[in-house]
């Protein structure tokens, strides 16, 4: 279980965590309204609202896993390399 796509993507078995592109957003818009000059102070904490799983079925099936029907409908982006 990885927190990072990256770590899927090179062949380890799944991630979940939050959208990397969306934080970013999410930051811009920090950045912008301070830069029009709120207080940093003044900036409510945000939690991730949008989360991402990965799964490499590579991996799945090098270890010998299978996954359920249900769970790669749900699955944000599945890896299948060759």
């Amino acid at each position: 279980m990885y927190e990072q796509t990256q770590n899927v993507e090179a062949g380890g078995l799944v991630s979940y965590a939050s959208d990397d592109a969306e934080s970013f957003r999410r930051a811009a818009v920090f950045v912008d309204k301070i830069l029009k000059g709120t207080k940093p102070a003044d900036l409510p904490v945000e939690q991730p609202m949008e989360f991402e799983l990965v799964i490499n079925l590579k991996t799945v099936k090098q270890i010998g896993l299978s996954i359920p029907a249900n769970v790669l409908v749900r699955t944000d982006k599945v890896i299948r390399q060759a």
